[in-house]
């Protein structure tokens, strides 16, 4: 019997093209022979919308983004999907295809296990701390894993003591240092910053995309990653190196100009490698992960090595870095896909084991 799938993509982030891009490529990826194939879009509005079932690979992003016409889905996911006999049956399985807020942060993974469905990917823990840079890095920090300097700080400490953050900051950090909002992904918001001037400027721009903002020393090093695979015994890929033409990997870089190689596998040092695959597993374990995450680290020429984060949901098209890493740790991207599903409904069948009242 075939499994139905629920494809969950578009999202109410900033991040909501990459979700379109991500969710057309696994459609056609998906093996149709194998799975009923379910779409359901969310507007950039936050309404939820679902298509009629697909019977074969979305070839563009619009076929994926539905009318008014759409059935508009309110209270319940799982309202629009029934049977034969006209009653309403569950999905197998819920694959968030959603980046950044209201998606990759734990929000909708706390629908979905309210729902009692099984969902590909991380839990509510995993993803809304994996989101947050800020909270990330005080976990890493517990795990020891090393890590730049950073500082954090939110938007009403900085509309009451700019001055202050910013000396702290050149205090605590040197040029050039870069400014991130805490929880947002695909390098959106993001800025380089070598003087005071052009730190207060970034904090401006941050500040449009979340009210926590995350400053960091800039380090020269490369940029190297790996994907992490599994729920409680985690597989960890080859690594891959990113090689922006930019000055750094920003937004443009990663889906618009085609400006970024991707060296898969990177040419490190055995000792080196098998050091970024022990602490890519220990950031996934003290995150509590499941499914998968991308994690990202600096290596410096003296092969120091620094986590920068994890990402619960990376890019996931054919040509994004987590499904290439595994495609040279010879898992297809079909393949992959099968797996993500095979261990969500593993994670939920364990979770179903617990016991919810006294005897």
């Amino acid at each position: 019997m075939k499994k139905r799938i629920g494809l969950l993509y578009g999202g109410k982030s900033a991040e909501h093209e990459v979700s379109l891009s991500t969710a057309c490529a696994v459609t056609g990826a998906l093996n149709f022979e194998e799975y009923e194939v379910y779409p359901i879009f969310i507007t950039l509005d936050g309404e939820w919308r679902c298509g009629e079932r697909l019977e074969k690979p979305a070839s563009t992003i619009e076929e994926l983004q539905f009318g008014d016409d759409a059935i508009i889905l309110e209270n319940n996911i799982t309202k629009f999907l029934v049977n034969e006999s006209g009653e309403a049956v569950k999905f197998d399985v819920i694959f968030p295809l959603l980046h950044g807020t209201n998606g990759e942060d734990g929000t909708v993974q706390g629908l979905l296990e309210v729902l009692n469905l099984p969902y590909v990917g991380n839990g509510v823990l995993a993803s809304s701390a994996g989101m947050d840079k800020v909270i990330m890095k005080q976990l890493f920090e517990i795990a020891g894993l090393p890590q730049v300097p950073y500082t954090y700080f939110i938007r009403s400490e900085w509309v009451k003591e700019q001055e202050a953050i910013l000396t702290r900051c050149e205090e605590k950090l040197a040029w050039p240092m870069f400014v991130k909002p805490a929880n947002l992904g695909s390098s959106v918001g993001i800025s380089k910053a070598t003087n005071r001037e052009e730190l207060k400027k970034a904090i401006e721009v941050a500040l449009q995309f979340d009210r926590k903002i995350i400053v960091e020393q800039g380090v020269v090093a490369r940029e190297i990653e790996l994907g992490v695979l599994g729920n409680d015994f985690p597989e960890v890929s080859v690594p891959g190196e990113i090689k922006p033409m930019t000055e750094f990997y920003d937004y443009d870089s990663k889906y618009k100009d085609g400006s970024t190689a991707l060296i898969i596998p990177a040419e490190l040092p055995t000792e080196v490698v098998a050091s970024l695959k022990e602490q890519a597993k220990r950031a996934f374990k003290i995150l509590d992960g499941s499914g998968l995450v991308r994690a990202d680290f600096f290596v410096t020429a003296d092969n120091d090595i620094y986590i920068n984060e994890v990402n619960t949901m990376p890019g996931f098209t054919p040509v994004s870095m987590y499904p290439l890493l595994w495609q040279h740790t010879d898992v297809s991207y079909p393949e992959l896909i099968n797996r993500l599903i095979a261990l969500a409904i593993e994670r939920h069948e364990e979770k179903q084991q617990l016991h919810y009242k006294k005897d």
